[in-house]
């Protein structure tokens, strides 16, 4: 009279929402400033990034590409990946200016400017 364990069939449960996996989190590429805070690491120690080898990694972590933060199997791999409309989109992205906390709280609204009175005193 069925001895064996019960179990749903695998994505039965696929559209609910508190069982979706949440592959956005893991796979995120780094933020820019970020990226340009690495950059500007290693040109102040004038050391290039590089990785000891590490087998969890792909290709060992020997082929990085520093641009977006992303390791490749194989130098053909990345020598594609140059070549690709992604990495030229975020080096354009790197060569703009960082934003600093006074141009975020000027975006929000947050100004520390003195502004007339409404209604002017006679």
């Amino acid at each position: 009279m069925g001895t064996g364990h019960y179990s749903r069939r695998k994505g039965a449960r696929s559209k609910i929402k508190k069982y979706k996996r949440k592959t956005w989190l893991c796979r995120r590429a780094k933020d820019t400033d970020q990226i340009q805070d690495e950059i500007e690491k290693s040109e102040e120690t004038a050391k290039p990034i590089a990785f000891e080898y590490d087998d969890n990694l792909p290709g060992g972590g020997q082929f990085y590409c520093v641009e977006t933060g992303k390791h490749f199997e194989s130098a053909k791999a990345l020598a594609d990946h140059k070549k690709s409309r992604y990495y030229k989109r975020r080096c354009r992205e790197l060569k703009e200016k960082k934003y600093t906390q006074g141009e975020a709280e000027w975006a929000a609204g947050m100004t520390k400017e003195v502004l007339p009175p409404a209604h002017g005193k006679k």
